[in-house]
């Protein structure tokens, strides 16, 4: 049970984003970049397997996020969706709230808005920055968010990676999070582009135009 609890524990302390400290030397700039499509896919990808035991993403539905990520509805469902939820359903756990609030103190957090909450920066820094602490209960602390009571659910994750190859892991699921906090921002984006090319254009007749009606002032 003991286990159980650990694996459960997942990615819990963001919990105490709202309550943690300021601006340290350990943040570091996020490598978010929400057009790289195959960095945001292992991002959901390492969240569904490491943090939604624990976390959901209520603000975001499965088929949303199949149609930003560009995944098919057959590998949503085989491979980022472990309980029994529909393809249009929001992206939720299922951990009863009364149980997580008697194993951990309090329930888990959405996820859906943390880089909304703590900057992309500080999500970022605070993954990638847990070490051995033996006078932790976990084993393990956090130069951004000292003492917290989450364990190092990615040991093993950085283990295998190595430390540059877990850096780049934490990238892409910090580019996810920062992608659920704001689906709408790809679209808006890409809309973007063809607004200034609109107004590019128009600048021209408008400068003509204006040349026109002021060549007679003088």
């Amino acid at each position: 049970m003991k286990k159980l609890a650990v694996i459960l524990f997942s990615c819990l302390p963001l919990v105490a984003f709202a309550a943690g400290g300021g601006h340290n030397e350990y943040v570091v700039k996020a490598p978010v970049n929400l057009q790289d499509k195959v960095s945001l896919q292992n991002g959901a990808k390492l969240f569904v397997n490491y943090c939604m035991g624990c976390h959901s993403l209520q603000y975001m539905r499965y088929s949303r996020m199949a149609e930003d990520l560009d995944i098919s509805e057959e590998l949503v469902m085989k491979n980022l969706n472990f309980t029994s939820d529909k393809f249009g359903d929001q992206m939720e756990n299922a951990m009863p709230e009364g149980a997580a609030k008697k194993w951990f103190g309090t329930a888990p957090p959405d996820l859906t808005m943390v880089t909304r909450l703590r900057d992309a920066d500080w999500v970022y820094s605070y993954l990638i920055n847990f070490y051995e602490d033996d006078s932790r209960p976990f084993g393990y602390n956090n130069h951004v968010f000292p003492n917290v009571g989450m364990p190092h659910v990615m040991a093993n994750v950085e283990a295998e990676l190595g430390e540059e190859g877990f850096k780049e892991a934490m990238g892409d699921l910090t580019n996810f999070l920062t992608y659920t906090a704001e689906p709408v921002r790809l679209e808006r984006e890409r809309l973007g582009v063809y607004v200034l090319v609109f107004l590019g254009i128009l600048l021209i007749p408008a400068y003509l135009l204006k040349k026109e009606y002021w060549k007679d002032v003088h």
